[in-house]
């Protein structure tokens, strides 16, 4: 059976996450020619713009990449007196913040999936990876018609299993020092964050009672190439990296977000639900600090998302990093700013050192 790098046509068992609203065509594009999968999270997009960065990756290279959707439904219908609590929380907050912006209703929610989803069938990416629920069987059969490779995104046991068995070619799990979004989708209510090397081998041990061979991917607070050796030594056929390339020149997170980065403490790291009505994982800062207790109160994504969007954008044009979402893993201080390309030569050489130093004498 041919290894996970060799399926996907790939030269080192590293993948770049997706990390949508900060990945660019040039990140992944720079992560793919360095021999690693770099991918682009598209989940915020409409379908044209899902094909022009395809198409701008391909202009950059030729090497595999990934896009990434998020699996939901296609017509969102929110509670709108929790939608008008929502705006009225938020537009005091901004106005005592001096940021001159409010809320507005959107035309969409977000994005319909299924047009997503035919753009990245036309886009015709070498893998396409999904997180937040199961595509249906239909959707899995177009995506194995055009020969795509399928990674979905799984925060337990229980899930990669369901993976496996919807037909995924691998699962990537995602523990829970894992930035950004939680992925999962089958234990409503709860928010599943089990440690990736406690994952991983529960993971593998799942998936093989499917009677096939279905790799798996750690995610999760893997910062070097020691992190990588550590994860394959559990059984992940690759490690899936997002906040190690946070700080990369090709990243478009925000500038002051990626210097909070640097001297982010692993205690401020948390899970919050208030910026997106989804949980995700990131930096506590002062707009987290100031929505404390509304969690429960705000609508679920993808509502919350679309209300904060612009004020969000409108802080990170402030340079006020502190009323971002700074999606980052538990291991956020341990960025090294640097170009990707050359910090994929850096990743890869001290996977080699750790593995000649575990290599017996």
């Amino acid at each position: 059976m041919a290894s996970f790098v060799q399926q996907i046509g790939i030269e080192h068992p590293l993948i770049q996450a997706p990390m949508a609203g900060a990945s660019t065509p040039e990140l992944a594009a720079a992560v793919s020619i360095a021999g690693g999968l770099g991918s682009l999270g598209v989940g915020y997009a409409e379908p044209q713009a899902i094909l022009d960065q395809a198409a701008r990756v391909r202009a950059l290279t030729d090497r595999p990449f990934a896009l990434n959707l998020f699996v939901l439904p296609d017509d969102v219908e929110p509670d709108m007196a929790a939608v008008e609590r929502a705006r009225q929380r938020l537009d005091a907050l901004m106005e005592r913040e001096g940021l001159d912006v409010r809320t507005t209703l959107p035309v969409r929610w977000a994005p319909r999936f299924s047009d997503q989803f035919a753009a990245l069938c036309e886009a015709r990416p070498a893998v396409a990876s999904f997180a937040f629920d199961l595509p249906t069987q239909a959707q899995m059969q177009e995506l194995k018609r055009r020969e795509i490779y399928v990674i979905g995104t799984a925060t337990t046991a229980a899930e990669a299993r369901a993976w496996a068995e919807r037909g995924a070619d691998a699962v990537c799990v995602q523990g829970a020092e894992a930035g950004g979004h939680r992925g999962g989708f089958l234990h409503a209510g709860e928010t599943p964050l089990i440690g990736l090397f406690a994952l991983i081998p529960l993971a593998v041990h799942a998936v093989a009672d499917c009677g096939r061979d279905v790799p798996v991917i750690a995610a999760g607070g893997i910062m070097d190439g020691a992190g990588m050796l550590a994860a394959e030594a559990l059984g992940a056929a690759a490690s899936q990296l997002g906040t190690a390339f946070l700080a990369c020149p090709e990243s478009a997170a925000a500038e002051a977000w990626k210097r909070d980065l640097a001297t982010a403490e692993d205690h401020r790291v948390a899970t919050i639900r208030s910026f997106s009505g989804r949980d995700a994982r990131g930096l506590r800062n002062r707009y987290v600090e100031a929505m404390e207790g509304m969690a429960g109160e705000l609508p679920a994504y993808p509502v919350l998302n679309a209300l904060t969007a612009p004020l969000r954008r409108a802080a990170a044009a402030a340079g006020r990093a502190d009323l971002v979402s700074e999606w980052c893993g538990q291991a956020a201080a341990r960025v090294r700013p640097q170009p990707a390309t050359e910090l994929m030569a850096r990743l890869m050489h001290e996977y080699r050192l750790a593995r000649r130093a575990l290599a017996p004498h």
